[in-house]
């Protein structure tokens, strides 16, 4: 159960750490321990039979308030990659910036001060870390200390120190986080390390941020509760072959979607070039996958826990290499130059005689390969003299014992191997045996001329003097030759971390390749193809998906999925309101947007008949809310903190996707919150947005004209659009039409999909004449854009704003003179000529209001 628990632990519950110990009695000593996101000395375990999937990385913060918001002092390390990283920046009170590196970084744990838990402050910044899943470690405060940290760098990172030094003194608070993260990693009590990291500024702003509501939104990451692997953007585009490289790569990409329009388009370059070449592309992939994870082969072979099988695997993927060259030569296509550049050159350089082929021919020297049929790894004996003499040894003594066996089965008048058999043991070393059936024909002379060792029901074991001295002298050979092996085996190791940067470009450019033709892969193989986008800068172009459809749901086996056009032009429908009945498609149209600009920007082709994509520095999305009790977070609540970090961290060049805004809160609350937000971002955020909402009175957003001429406010740029439904007059049954059509919905189906949900009868039809009833008395005017309504719609009639206040201060006066009444005092017949003498007066005072004379 040891490794089924580990993994649990570590990989998929991320919250505990975990230690090994080892002894008895009373003596007990730690041996090994792991956390999320420190998993090396656990790696053996953890991936003996299971491909890495993503790199853990931990990170340090030093949180310093001040009046003006919150300076993060940020570092990080992967493990894996052997990287450092430092950043520092300002963030507001819900660290959008720290969720949204938290992501892209793909942090599994976060070391804190430990002082820093008890203000409220710090409580919003737990509760991001927890939405994006990390483990909080808390350190001593003395622990974040800069003191001494560039000379430990000096050790730890190639290259000359001077750089690093003008590096860690452009910041105030991370370099002290920094050094919170190398003594907890204990990276310098490993001398593996040193000299191998390397060290750079980590930009918030190099890749379109995401925070985690928007990658659980847009199903980016795989979840343990996913029916199948379809369900999440990842495994649909996790075509990859490469043993778990291409992987970890794909899963960077897509916390870490691109901002910089010339490398999106180069990257989508050499995914056109490889749906295009089938052949090339079938070729390639056959080649990747016999290709070993090579950078996790380096690690161990970098820490010296390597053994002959992982330079036997390097070696076997080393020798791929070559044919994936040759491959590559043979496309002359359109993009035969950026390919030459990207990836011929680079192979060329890294398999030459210096390099790659180095290490070929040393393994070729240095480990017979022939024995690797038996799956036994061994050095060539003709690699080292030593061992050349050792091995002709051993085989000598070899020759001798088998003569003595021979020679023994002669005088003993007994079949060789039949009778007589020659046995290898532990305990006793090289002994003869024969079967009880034979013994008694041979008892006298075992008695005087052999050593009977032990007598049992599979025969009796015995030895002579000879015997006994060429044993002797065959194991220690034997010892011997395995103590050279061993030395040797450590001699090539050494030798081959001596090619770490060769590989480990070697690798990069591999699982790169890996996920390009994964993509590829992808965009030809779907029953409906995808095509590739166009892409702009952020200032410039619209957002245009023609024929889009949402690439997880489609690829359901179950779903004949109906594309949609989405059009996000500026100045006309940047903002666009969708309305419609529940079931009806919204949320996927929603999201299917988001998902489209996210796959375009990591380089992928999308599922749309055309697509034209301004570049979106963010993808906010506020879909589905989830109570968080454990927190004390309502669903509402969790909604408006959501809420407040998109009003608080989108920009224009963001994209925003809200669904069903204000639900949890009282109708009148909630369309107020609404509007409210509506405005907000069309007039002073002015990022192109996506908001599906129930509240229809949201659709009069878009006619400027109406009563808003009062407010005297512009408000450019939003359009109606809604999912269509279509009733049948006579059975009153509602069927989804999904497609998304312009202008705004002219009434909600809530009891339809109640009637779908199979309510009982009475039930139905209580629900009609009270929505009837409220609808009847609701004084808020709506603006259709559909002229031509339905007679029997009960809003067709609006009424101007001084009628009805004229209307409803009589009605007042008629409810409170009725109130004074003293009917208890009153017989029958005086209270009804009371009343029906103010009912008249009230209906002569309804001849100028419109709106009073509804009611009568």
């Amino acid at each position: 159960m040891f490794e089924t628990i580990t993994r649990d632990l570590l990989l998929e519950r991320t919250d505990h750490t975990l230690e090994l110990y080892e002894g008895s009695g009373s003596n007990w000593r730690l041996v090994k321990s792991a956390s999320p996101g420190n998993l090396s000395s656990f790696e053996d375990v953890l991936f003996a039979n299971n491909e890495m999937q993503d790199t853990p990385v931990v990170v340090a913060l030093l949180p310093n308030f001040r009046e003006n918001g919150c300076t993060v002092g940020f570092s990080y390390v992967d493990l894996t990659k052997r990287i450092l990283g430092l950043a520092e920046f300002l963030d507001d009170s819900h660290f959008t910036n720290v969720e949204s590196a938290l992501v892209a970084l793909g942090c599994k744990e976060c070391l804190l001060p430990l002082e820093s838990g008890k203000s409220s402050e710090c409580r919003t910044l737990s509760d991001a870390l927890t939405r994006c899943g990390v483990m909080v470690t808390e350190r001593k405060k003395t622990e974040f200390k800069a003191r001494d940290l560039v000379q430990d760098l000096g050790r730890l990172v190639k290259g000359s120190i001077e750089p690093v030094r003008d590096l860690v003194s452009g910041f105030e608070f991370a370099p002290a986080a920094l050094g919170a993260l190398l003594s907890y990693a204990e990276l310098l009590a490993d001398e593996g390390n040193y000299g191998n990291y390397s060290i750079c500024r980590y930009n918030l702003g190099s890749y379109m941020r995401l925070d985690s509501a928007a990658m659980r939104a847009l199903n980016v990451l795989e979840s343990k509760t996913d029916a199948n692997k379809n369900f999440s953007l990842f495994g649909l585009m996790n075509r990859t072959c490469t043993a778990g490289m291409g992987k970890r790569l794909l899963h960077m990409w897509l916390k870490q979607p691109l901002l910089d329009v010339s490398e999106i388009n180069s990257r989508l370059d050499l995914v056109q070039a490889f749906v295009e070449d089938t052949e090339l592309r079938q070729d390639l992939r056959q080649h990747l996958r016999r290709i070993s994870d090579i950078e996790r082969l380096m690690r161990n072979i970098q820490r010296t826990r390597a053994g002959l099988q992982h330079i036997v695997k390097l070696y076997q993927s080393s020798i791929r290499v070559p044919h994936i060259k040759s491959a590559l030569e043979k496309y002359d296509g359109q993009f035969s130059s950026l390919i030459k550049e990207r990836y011929l050159d680079p192979f060329e350089l890294l398999t030459d005689d210096d390099h790659s082929n180095k290490f070929i021919a040393l393994v070729e020297t240095s480990v017979d390969l022939d024995q690797l049929e038996n799956g036994e790894y061994m050095i060539s004996p003709s690699y080292d003299d030593a061992l050349a003499t050792l091995k002709s040894e051993q085989e000598s003594l070899e020759r001798q014992i088998h003569n003595l066996h021979k020679q023994t089965a002669f005088d003993l008048d007994l079949p060789v191997d039949k009778a007589l058999k020659l046995d290898k043991g532990t305990q006793f070393g090289h002994v003869f045996r024969i079967t009880k059936k034979e013994e008694p024909k041979v008892r006298k002379k075992l008695s005087t001329q052999f050593i009977v060792l032990e007598t049992r029901k599979d025969g009796v074991k015995f030895t002579n003097t000879k015997l006994k001295k060429l044993g002797d002298q065959y194991q220690k050979v034997l010892e011997e030759y395995k103590n050279c092996q061993k030395e040797l085996v450590n001699r090539v190791v050494q030798t081959t971390a001596t090619f770490s940067e060769v590989f480990e470009h070697l690798a990069g450019f591999l699982s790169e390749l890996d996920v390009l033709l994964s993509f590829a892969d992808l965009a030809s193989s779907c029953p409906t193809p995808y095509t590739r986008p166009r892409i702009t800068p952020p200032d410039v172009g619209d957002i245009v998906l023609e024929g889009s459809r949402h690439p997880c749901v489609e690829a359901q086996d179950w779903v004949n999925f109906i594309p949609n056009d989405c059009r996000l032009v500026r100045g006309k429908s940047w903002f666009q309101i969708i309305t419609g009945p529940n079931m009806g498609g919204k949320s996927t149209f929603i999201r299917q947007v988001g998902v489209n600009i996210l796959m375009a920007q990591v380089g992928c082709f999308v599922p749309c008949e055309k697509a034209s994509i301004s570049v979106r520095d963010c993808i906010f999305a506020r879909v589905g809310a989830g109570d968080c009790q454990l927190r004390g977070v309502s669903t509402f609540m969790q909604e408006m903190l959501e809420t407040a970090s998109i009003l608080k961290g989108a920009t224009e060049n963001s994209l925003v996707i809200i669904d069903e805004l204000g639900r949890g809160t009282s109708t009148y609350d909630g369309f107020g919150l609404a509007w409210a937000i509506c405005e907000h971002i069309v007039e002073a955020i002015k990022a192109p947005t996506l908001f599906a909402t129930h509240f229809h009175e949201l659709t009069a957003l878009a006619h400027e004209n109406g009563n808003y001429e009062l407010q005297k406010k512009q408000i450019v740029g939003v359009a109606n659009y809604h999912v269509s439904a279509h009733i049948d007059s006579s059975s009153r049954k509602l069927t989804m039409l999904y497609k998304v059509e312009p202008g705004a919905c002219d009434q909600s189906f809530g009891i339809h999909v109640a009637e779908f949900a199979n309510f009982p009868e009475s039930v139905v039809a209580l629900a009609r004449e009270k929505a009837a009833e409220l609808e009847d008395f609701s004084p808020t005017s709506i603006i259709s854009t559909d002229a031509g309504q339905e007679e029997g719609s009960k809003r067709k009639r609006g009424y101007d704003a001084d009628d009805i206040s004229r209307g409803a201060a009589k009605a007042h006066k008629f409810l409170k003179e009725f109130a004074e009444l003293p009917l208890e005092t009153m017989d029958l017949k005086q209270a009804l000529q009371q009343v029906t003498k103010l009912k008249d007066d009230l209906q002569k005072d309804a001849n100028n209001s419109e709106w009073l004379q509804q009611f009568f």
